[in-house]
C-alpha cells in the first residue's frame, strides 16, 4: 500500500534522485548551448531562434501519439533510454568542438533529437508519477519535482554561466551529457514503471487513442483553461528567453555569468512559488490560488521588457522573479489538479496533449522571437514576450478552475465535466470539489512544465 508522504516511497526518491541530476545538466545545457551559437558559431537573432524552436519542435511532431505510445510501453525502459540518449547527443557537441569540426547544423541535429527524447522523458515522467504515490501525497510529489526543477535552475543555470566562463561553452556542455547518463544509470533501481502495459482494445487505430486524449482535455472547461494558461505563459517566456542571450552578450556587453545569474533569478521564484503553493491552497483553494495569484503577478512579466544597464537589470530580475514565482504555483497545483481529473489509462495521453501545447508553444515563441529580432529588433521583440506573460492569467481567471477548492478523491474512469460558475462544487465521478521546462524550455533545456 502507498504511503501517504511521498518520500516513503523508494520508487519516488529514485525518480526524484535521477531527475535531479537531470535537471542539473539539463540547466547548465540552457545557457551553454545557445551561447555556443552566439560565441563560437557567431549565430544571429534569427539562427538562436532557430535552434531553440528546433529544440522544442518534437512535441509539435510526436508529442500527441508519443503519448499513445507511453501507455503501451514499459515506462522505466522509456525514461532510462531517452536519459541515455540525450547523454550521447550533447556528448557529440563538446567532442567536436575538440576535433575542430563543429557546425551550426550538427547544434541544430543536437537539440532536434534531443528533443525527440525528451518528448518520451516528459510524457513518461508525469504519467509514472501518480502510479507511486497515494492521492493524498500527489500535491506534494508535485510541489517537491517542482521544486526540485526550480532549485535546479538556481545551481545549474548560475554554474552554466561561470563554467561558460571558465572553460567556454562548448566544454560546459560535458555537463549536459554527464547530467543524462547518471539519470539513466539511477533509474534502473526503478521499479514501479516495469511492469507490462495494459493494452488497448484489439484493432482500436493510434488515431483513435489520441483523440481521445485530445477530447479529454479540450472537452473539459477546466483543463482546456489550464492548458491555454499555460500555454501563453511558455508562449511569452520563450519570446523572452530566445532574445536575451543576444541582448545580454551582444548589445548591452554583459557576460555569461551575469545571463546564468538573470535566469535563475526565476529559478528561485520557481522554488518560492512551489514551496507556498500547498500553504496557499490549504488558506484560498486550489482554483482561487491559481486565479487570484495571476492577478496579481502576472502584470511583473512587463517588467522583463525594461532589462538594462544598472538599476534596469535588477527592475527586470525582479519581474522574471515574480514571474516565475506565479508559474511555481501554477506548476504544483495545476499538474495535480489535471493528474486527478484524469483516469489512469488516459494519462499518458492527457500529459502528451498538454505537453503538445505547451511546448509547442515554446517552439511557436522561439520562431516568432527569431523572426521579429530580426525584422523589428530585439528590444521591441522583448515588449511582445512581456506583454503575453501579463495576459496569460486570463483562461484560468475567467474559467470554473477558480471556483474549485480541493482536488478530487479519485480520479474517475471517464470524461470530468466542470461545475457551471459560480455553483458549489458537486461531489462524484467527474466533479472533483476543488500546472514544467520547467519553466521555459530552451536549447538543452527544460521547466517550466506545466
Amino acid at each position: 500500500m502507498r504511503s501517504d508522504s511521498p518520500w516513503r516511497v523508494p520508487d519516488f526518491r529514485t525518480l526524484f534522485s535521477a531527475a535531479v541530476l537531470s535537471q542539473l545538466g539539463t540547466n547548465v545545457g540552457y545557457v551553454a548551448v545557445p551561447l555556443i551559437a552566439v560565441e563560437a558559431l557567431d549565430a544571429g537573432p534569427g539562427e538562436v531562434g532557430v535552434l531553440a524552436t528546433l529544440s522544442t519542435l518534437a512535441f509539435l511532431l510526436i508529442g500527441l501519439p508519443a503519448g499513445a505510445w507511453v501507455d503501451r510501453m514499459r515506462q522505466r525502459r522509456v525514461l532510462i533510454a531517452a536519459d541515455a540518449a540525450r547523454g550521447l547527443l550533447f556528448a557529440s557537441v563538446p567532442l567536436a568542438w575538440w576535433c575542430g569540426v563543429l557546425t551550426l547544423g550538427q547544434l541544430y541535429a543536437v537539440v532536434l533529437l534531443g528533443g525527440c527524447a525528451t518528448v518520451f522523458a516528459d510524457v513518461t515522467a508525469q504519467s509514472v508519477l501518480p502510479r507511486l504515490v497515494a492521492r493524498d501525497g500527489l500535491v506534494q510529489a508535485n510541489a517537491a519535482m517542482v521544486g526540485m526543477m526550480a532549485a535546479g535552475n538556481v545551481a545549474g543555470r548560475g554554474a552554466g554561466g561561470g563554467l561558460v566562463q571558465l572553460f567556454t561553452a562548448p566544454v560546459a556542455v560535458v555537463w549536459v551529457a554527464v547530467g543524462h547518463l547518471a539519470s539513466a544509470v539511477r533509474l534502473l533501481w526503478l521499479r514501479e514503471g516495469d511492469a507490462p502495459p495494459a493494452r488497448p482494445p484489439v484493432g482500436e487505430p493510434l488515431r483513435s487513442r489520441i483523440a481521445a486524449g485530445v477530447r479529454h482535455v479540450l472537452g473539459n472547461a477546466e483543463l482546456r483553461a489550464l492548458a491555454l494558461s499555460a500555454s501563453l505563459t511558455n508562449l511569452g517566456s520563450q519570446v523572452l528567453n530566445t532574445m536575451m542571450p543576444v541582448l545580454f552578450v551582444r548589445e548591452l556587453g554583459l557576460s555569461a555569468g551575469v545571463l546564468g545569474i538573470y535566469w535563475a533569478a526565476g529559478g528561485v521564484g520557481l522554488l518560492v512559488g512551489a514551496r507556498c503553493a500547498r500553504a496557499v491552497a490549504a488558506r484560498l483553494g486550489h482554483g482561487r490560488t491559481l486565479g487570484l495569484v495571476g492577478l496579481l503577478l502576472a502584470p511583473a512579466g512587463l517588467l522583463v521588457a525594461l532589462v538594462g544597464h544598472g538599476p534596469w537589470l535588477w527592475i527586470a530580475g525582479a519581474g522574471w522573479l515574480l514571474a516565475m514565482f506565479k508559474t511555481g504555483m501554477d506548476n504544483v497545483l495545476g499538474v495535480s489538479l489535471r493528474q486527478r481529473m484524469t483516469p489512469e489509462p488516459l494519462l499518458g495521453r492527457m500529459n502528451a496533449t498538454f505537453r503538445f501545447l505547451l511546448t509547442g508553444a515554446l517552439a511557436i515563441g522561439a520562431a516568432a522571437s527569431g523572426l521579429l529580432g530580426e525584422l523589428v529588433g530585439v528590444r521591441p521583440t522583448l515588449w511582445v514576450g512581456g506583454a503575453l506573460l501579463a495576459t496569460a492569467f486570463l483562461p484560468v481567471f475567467l474559467s470554473p478552475v477558480r471556483t474549485r477548492r480541493e482536488l478530487p478523491e479519485e480520479r474517475t474512469e471517464g470524461r470530468t465535466e466542470a461545475p457551471r460558475e459560480g455553483s458549489a462544487p458537486q461531489r462524484g465521478p467527474g466533479t472533483p470539489d476543488e500546472e514544467v521546462p520547467a519553466g521555459a524550455r530552451r536549447p538543452g533545456g527544460a521547466v517550466r512544465e506545466g
